[in-house]
């Protein structure tokens, strides 16, 4: 094999590393989030919750109706909840 030829099989795996690495990227968002019922902070709940019209109407702290978006997989780990309560 010449140089030139060496050259261009490596840049050749570098492209097909790269497609790969971004096609396992796409199966999983960085930016994933997910509503968490009962963690938002007085004001700080997310448009339309529960008996709220609006973000940041919610009156209290851990508000069991109010949900703020956090990131995938956080919500059980303060204590909050992936669904409204039953009414």
């Amino acid at each position: 094999m010449d140089h030139q030829s060496t050259i261009r099989t490596a840049l050749m795996g570098l492209v097909a590393l790269g497609v790969a690495a971004s096609v396992g990227a796409a199966d999983k968002p960085a930016n994933a989030k997910e509503k968490c019922y009962g963690v938002s902070k007085a004001g700080q709940n997310e448009c339309a919750a529960g008996k709220h019209s609006c973000a940041g109407t919610s009156k209290v702290d851990n508000d069991p109706n109010a949900w703020k978006l956090v990131a995938k997989g956080t919500c059980e780990k303060m204590n909050g909840k992936l669904a409204p309560p039953k009414t």
